[in-house]
């Protein structure tokens, strides 16, 4: 299982603030790989609010004793003293991003960007854009720079505006059929991406000819099907090599490259470094 979290001054346990509007007190995300169930019940709930993506997989939440799978393209919230129960599984391929926060005006900060007090699943899509904006507030509640605090707190806005834009232009009619298109296209890619996968192929079978499905994935996830399928490797190709002695070949092929050496091209570009150097960094870091 990987995992990356970060906690206001390492307080771990939840916490009320009403000195604050708005207050961000952890964050992180869960990748399962070995681990076969990772699960969690609080009766009681916590005292401040959560929000939860589901970037790949899918989750099992119980809302009022009655179970409802939360797949990728969607976030839950919590708030004060809501019972939380809810389970990932290794076999779903589960990969979740939260944070949480308090403050003393939050129930109005969210009903102002469009988040009904009784919602508790809010369909988003899938946008490497909200985890560019999860990983940034976990980078920041790291590092605590200058004003680390306020930043964490316009990040939340950042996302909750984009929460609130999707929500004013919510599909209807043939827009909601494109965007089912878009979460299924995901959802394919998510479950194949190890696979050489076609665009073309893709698309023809399900009768959209290629420049619409390019435009309209790439106008949903803010990345054009190749790009995505690409993020998808370079990311779990980090959890490999965090996570497992394999080399670069034996994780080139198991992310679906033929070449190892264009492999590694591909990473260096994305993640900056290597593969054999980026190991290299997480074993010095640790």
């Amino acid at each position: 299982m990987y995992i990356d979290s970060a906690y206001w001054h390492n307080k771990v346990l939840d916490f009320k603030d009403k000195k604050y509007a708005l207050f961000v007190t952890s964050c992180g995300t869960y990748r399962l790989i070995t681990k076969p169930k990772l699960p969690t019940n609080r009766p009681r709930g916590r005292i401040d609010y959560q929000i939860l993506y589901i970037a790949s997989g899918k989750a099992h939440f119980y809302f009022n004793g009655i179970e409802e799978i939360v797949n990728a393209g969607n976030m839950v919230i919590y708030r004060p003293k809501e019972e939380q129960r809810y389970y990932y599984y290794g076999t779903d391929h589960t990969e979740v991003y939260w944070v949480h926060f308090t403050g003393n005006n939050v129930k109005n900060i969210l009903r102002k960007y469009g988040i009904p007090d009784e919602a508790h699943v809010i369909h988003t899509g899938t946008s490497f854009e909200y985890k560019h904006i999860f990983l940034q507030m976990i980078q920041e509640l790291k590092l605590c720079k200058e004003d680390y605090e306020e930043l964490l707190v316009n990040y939340l806005k950042h996302l909750l505006i984009m929460l609130h834009r999707l929500d004013s232009h919510k599909p209807k009619g043939k827009n909601r059929l494109l965007m089912e298109e878009m979460d299924s296209a995901v959802r394919y890619f998510h479950e194949n991406y190890t696979k050489a996968i076609s665009i073309e192929e893709y698309a023809t079978e399900h009768h959209m000819s290629i420049s619409w499905f390019i435009r309209n994935f790439k106008e949903y996830t803010e990345a054009t099907p190749t790009q995505y399928i690409q993020s998808l490797r370079i990311s779990n190709a980090q959890t490999l090599l965090e996570t497992t002695n394999y080399n670069v070949s034996e994780i080139a092929q198991i992310l679906g490259y033929d070449d190892p050496f264009y492999f590694s091209r591909v990473f260096k570009k994305q993640s900056g470094l290597s593969p054999s150097e980026f190991r290299k960094q997480l074993q010095q870091d640790t």
